[in-house]
């Protein structure tokens, strides 16, 4: 891919926040990635360029139906004080997954991935050197043609910005508590719940401010038919550890195949952990908590990496799990995985990067 840059003048860069207190997406770099795509002539213009607004047409698609998908993924400063990245392709393709379910141009992952590292290079002084911060890297793309009418637009806008992080949950690696609601529902099968679109984050919205108003970090979400079945939490997937056995549901069509799942899966398959993808109800563990048999709860994702449960709100009932404190397995995963996006840990599949 050919792409210009124009680097910011000295004079226009930011003030770097301070790495021990920068919450999370408060803060942006100096440089965006930006390329524009047109039917029948494909992506063009690519350029990085100084981080400023966008101007859109009233009309811009985007804004009236909805044609919107985003990635999430991270750089990370190592004892060395190189850049590392984990799994990007993996980030890049399931991108491309969002656009063919949502009718938008693919992306040509590897020219992508390579512009994208060009970015963070470009924008490396804002990696953060504090332990557990990391620079959150948000590759989107929305719809910017001009017109009314439900079908797919043809002209779209596809960018990359950065933004220095800390934990995701102010609780940071401390148990969350989360509200179990079988009021709203978030995907369906068959519907779009199994790609990284914005609409899916809007429709989270109402559930999520009410489980707040309780005193809850986050939804539990349940199966939108039978309201029985657990799904994800609304930023993460979620997984189960029993006696014997470490429970995730399955990809049936209306959960986000996780980047962070999909690795702990493999990792805990290597430590000869039993995991199972499989449907697992409200009521099955709320049983296992009470006869003592549900050992820890904790959700994965990018943005908090392993995020233990110390509670759940079912019904007016609130049932805490493991005492309220972290389990053995969700340390060692946290800790495995830190290990290797921080380039501490050995990387057996391979899936860190230096950049």
């Amino acid at each position: 891919m050919k792409i210009t840059i124009e680097a910011a003048d000295a004079a226009d860069l930011k003030a770097r926040p301070d790495d021990n207190n920068l919450g999370f997406g408060k803060y942006f770099t100096d440089h965006m990635f930006v390329m524009t795509y047109d039917q029948g002539q494909g992506w063009h213009n690519a350029r990085i360029v100084p981080y400023a607004d966008f101007t859109l047409d009233p009309a811009a698609m985007v804004l009236h139906y909805g044609q919107a998908i985003f990635e999430g993924l991270k750089a990370y400063r190592d004892s060395d004080d190189r850049v590392r990245l984990f799994r990007p392709l993996d980030n890049l393709k399931r991108m491309n997954r969002s656009a063919v379910r949502m009718c938008m141009p693919e992306i040509d992952p590897g020219a992508v991935l390579e512009t994208l590292k060009e970015l963070v290079r470009l924008d490396a002084a804002w990696v953060p050197r504090a332990g557990g911060a990391s620079l959150y890297i948000r590759p989107t793309m929305v719809a910017t043609e001009a017109g009314l009418g439900v079908r797919p637009a043809a002209r779209y806008l596809f960018f990359i910005i950065l933004s220095p992080v800390g934990a995701y949950y102010p609780e940071g690696f401390s148990p969350v508590k989360i509200f179990v609601s079988d009021k709203y529902v978030r995907a369906v099968r068959g519907g779009v719940g199994e790609v990284k679109t914005a609409g899916n984050y809007a429709a989270s919205i109402m559930a999520a401010m009410e489980a707040r108003e309780h005193g809850y970090t986050q939804v539990l979400w349940l199966d939108a038919v039978e309201r029985k079945y657990i799904e994800e939490i609304g930023t993460s997937n979620i997984f189960f550890r029993f006696a014997d056995e470490l429970v995730t549901p399955p990809l049936s069509g209306s959960i986000l195949p996780g980047i962070t799942r999909d690795s702990v899966i493999k990792m805990a398959d290597d430590w000869g952990i039993r995991v199972s993808q499989r449907p697992i109800s409200i009521d099955e563990v709320i049983a296992a908590n009470d006869s003592g048999s549900l050992k820890e709860i904790f959700a994965t994702g990018t943005a908090a990496v392993i995020s233990p449960v110390g509670a759940l709100s079912y019904r007016g009932n609130e049932y805490v799990i493991n005492g309220g404190s972290t389990g053995d397995l969700a340390v060692r995963l946290f800790d495995e995985l830190q290990g290797i996006q921080y380039g501490i840990r050995p990387d057996p599949h391979g899936w860190g990067m230096v950049i």
